[in-house]
């Protein structure tokens, strides 16, 4: 559940199978659900956008495609100690051929193991 005032004051495009109209909350977020494909939500972003940059999050499926389709920039990882059930490995079905990953910075916590 939402707070009544989203936390991004920006439109937010989200990926889903289903049609649905946009969700206007106090703030300046407005949810746009997109169901044509990823190419689309992000088109729309990008335009949404303007010359800022457009973030993109979701579970390990989501960001396993837009990888794969070549549509990534940068991205960053959080990592945490701790082990939550299931669910994909985020590298998982990744093109190697198409996609070069470089290391560009890691910020080590206290918390983890090495």
């Amino acid at each position: 559940m939402w707070p009544e005032e989203a936390p991004f004051h920006t439109p937010v495009f989200v990926v889903t199978h289903e049609k649905r109209d946009p969700w206007e909350r106090p703030g300046g977020t407005t949810f746009h659900f997109v169901n044509d494909g990823i190419e689309s939500a992000l088109d729309q972003a990008r335009e949404a956008a303007g010359d800022r940059d457009v973030r993109i999050a979701g579970g390990g499926a989501t960001i396993l495609e837009y990888v794969n389709a070549g549509l990534i920039d940068e991205f960053s990882i959080a990592l945490s100690p701790v082990l939550f059930g299931s669910g994909i490995r985020l590298f998982e079905g990744v093109d190697a051929g198409r996609v070069a990953l470089e290391p560009v910075r890691a910020e080590p916590s206290p918390r983890a193991r090495t």
